[in-house]
């Protein structure tokens, strides 16, 4: 069964937030939440990673939709669909620096929320296609990675990261000096790093062992990140851990 499309609501007018959550319900998504306020938003994204964010522009309180969605998107690849009353030039060139997929204006009816959002997930699947099983993000040498950042291609020490994370069909590379998202699989990364300081704990992440400050009975600490550690990977670790 293909699993449903997870949607966070970000809109401070309830009534509006009630209603788009009731007819998503109806098209077939799964309404993670409602949050009101930015800082909250933030939150629940960093915590939960929704397929897709509805996202009001004009948030009421200390930050507006576009400064939710630059904070989200530091860390996360979060598809963002702004909702917007505000149709001034200013705003609207703002809120394209965050490279949204999609703007619905108000007020709106349930034909453009429904086409809009039908739009963005068809568009997310071919993007998952595209880069679900790519290497091409990645290059691998005996001590070091190249990776596709903005455009241009990194170099990045093995020594040098930390972690890496999945993101979905995404990995996010960890240094001591900054991150590195690419469009590449963590299982792609991991076959494609042949380097034995590299070990896979969880199914979300892959460590550099020589960078591990603790190790628990089902965490593991670097640089004060607390990473899990899975029962089934927790046998290969330790056999690692005790050749070094």
């Amino acid at each position: 069964m293909e699993q449903k499309t997870r949607i966070l609501i970000v809109e401070d007018d309830m009534i509006i937030a009630a209603n788009i959550s009731v007819q998503l319900s109806n098209l077939g998504y799964e309404v993670m939440g409602i949050e009101t306020r930015g800082e909250e938003a933030i939150l629940h994204a960093m915590a939960n990673t929704p397929d897709i964010i509805l996202l009001d522009i004009n948030l009421r309180g200390a930050i507006n939709g576009i400064e939710v969605a630059i904070a989200i998107l530091k860390s996360k690849r979060i598809p963002i669909i702004y909702l917007t009353a505000n149709s001034d030039e200013a705003t609207f060139a703002k809120a394209k620096t965050t490279h949204p997929h999609a703007f619905i204006s108000k007020p709106f009816n349930k034909l453009d929320l429904q086409r809009t959002i039908a739009l963005v997930v068809e568009h997310l699947k071919e993007e998952h296609m595209d880069v679900g099983h790519s290497s091409e993000n990645l290059e691998v040498l005996e001590d070091r990675i190249f990776v596709r950042h903005n455009g241009r291609m990194i170099k990045l020490l093995l020594d040098e990261i930390l972690y890496i994370e999945a993101d979905r069909n995404y990995s996010n590379i960890v240094t001591s000096t900054g991150n590195y998202l690419i469009s590449t699989t963590l299982k792609v990364v991991e076959n494609e790093i042949k380097s034995p300081i590299f070990i896979r704990v969880h199914r979300s992440y892959m460590v550099n062992i020589s960078k591990l400050d603790v190790v628990a009975d089902n965490h593991m600490e670097i640089n004060r990140k607390v990473i899990p550690l899975s029962k089934s990977f927790k046998e290969h670790l330790l056999k690692h851990l005790h050749t070094i």
